[in-house]
């Protein structure tokens, strides 16, 4: 069975929220994204969704989130720091 399909996103302070194509609303902590945690609320605002639904991509940050990261607990990792 394929996995449902974002229809649309929303990014707060706290969480990333997507509506998905099965009528589930699903959601995970902001943190789960360093770059959409440190974007701005316009930036967080520019996105787009991609893969026919199965992603959503922001443009100004350059971040990509799919359905499979959300449903299946895939957080971004943060870049390595160089000493």
């Amino acid at each position: 069975m394929a996995e449902p399909t974002i229809l649309d996103v929303e990014v707060t302070d706290e969480a990333i929220t997507a509506e998905l194509s099965d009528g589930r609303r699903i959601s995970v902590p902001l943190a789960w994204s360093w770059r959409l945690s440190d974007a701005t609320v316009q930036q967080r605002s520019n996105f787009r969704l991609v893969g026919d639904g199965s992603g959503v991509h922001w443009l100004d940050i350059d971040e990509d989130i799919s359905v499979h990261g959300m449903l299946h607990g895939s957080p971004a990792r943060p870049p390595r720091q160089v000493a």
